[in-house]
């Protein structure tokens, strides 16, 4: 709670003061100055400006979001409209990611000296620095200009999600594995595996019964995180996808100066991810006991 109410503070002051007069960016030169008093007069610019962030507080938390000055309806409905999208393209790069990541780095991690496992370890430290904007380029020219199985943007189906999953879960999968590596590795060599091990434990119930669950907990940790920033970090594949997404919504706002847009969606991802780093953290908890008594 603390948290979110410095990001309303800073949210707020540093929206309301530094784009300049909000009136005056919407009026341009054309505006007389009746108009120009009436306007502040609607938008409430010309009260105090702590009133302001009190009245904007409490209404936010009561759900009373005000109405978008660009498109000329209440910001709730645009929330509405573009956080699902948002949420699904988040929940299913994670996911896909995981998918990939969890068994490559688990393979590199019980074979660290094979061929296969460093070329793994080259292909993720590829992957690592691959341009987001770019590899969704590329799977466009390929899966959709191409070959033409998937569509190169927009929303319309399930399909057109497709590209803009693996676009964001390709080099968050990369960033996975050598977490889950790293993980297993260190986990393979706890005096509880040798233990394991010298009692005649076969190799595979060691491997994933054991040390699975305690190498798990930094890729589990660094998920969330990704999880968190995709919330807010979709703007790029969005513009490349022509996704109506909350990316796209918050730099329409930033563009068109639309004040109560730009506060209510900042509060709203800032509310989501301290809502979901909180899951995570409790998730991390059942994982690890050790965790609940520290």
């Amino acid at each position: 709670m603390i948290t979110l109410l410095l990001v309303s503070v800073l949210t707020f002051f540093v929206i309301q003061i530094l784009p300049g007069d909000p009136a005056l960016l919407m009026l341009g030169t054309e505006g007389t100055p009746e108009v120009y008093a009436r306007l502040r007069s609607e938008m409430n610019l010309d009260r105090p400006l702590l009133e302001r962030y009190v009245r904007w507080f409490m209404d936010f938390l009561q759900g009373q979001w005000g109405n978008s000055w660009r498109y000329s309806m209440p910001v709730r409905e645009l929330v509405a409209r573009a956080f699902p999208l948002s949420l699904s393209l988040a929940f299913l790069a994670v996911g896909v990611a995981l998918l990939f990541a969890v068994p490559t780095g688990m393979f590199m991690a019980a074979k660290p000296r094979s061929v296969s496992a460093r070329f793994l370890s080259v292909i993720t430290q590829v992957g690592l620095g691959l341009p987001q904007f770019w590899v969704g380029l590329l799977l466009i020219q390929t899966f959709a200009v191409s070959l033409g199985f998937l569509p190169a943007g927009g929303s319309s189906s399930p399909l057109s999600l497709v590209l803009p999953t693996l676009t964001l879960a390709l080099p968050r999968a990369a960033i996975l594995s050598r977490f889950m590596r790293v993980g297993m590795a260190d986990a393979l060599k706890q005096d509880y595996i040798r233990t394991a091990r010298a009692k005649g434990l076969a190799r595979n119930v060691v491997f994933f019964k054991h040390a699975l669950r305690n190498g798990a907990l930094a890729v589990l940790t660094v998920a969330g995180l990704q999880f968190a920033e995709l919330l807010a970090g979709t703007i790029v594949v969005e513009q490349v996808f022509g996704l109506p997404g909350v990316g796209q919504l918050l730099l329409a706002g930033v563009f068109q100066r639309d004040l109560p847009l730009v506060q209510a969606v900042v509060m709203v991802i800032v509310f989501l991810i301290l809502l979901l780093d909180l899951a995570f953290d409790l998730g991390l908890g059942l994982l690890d006991p050790r965790i609940r008594y520290e």
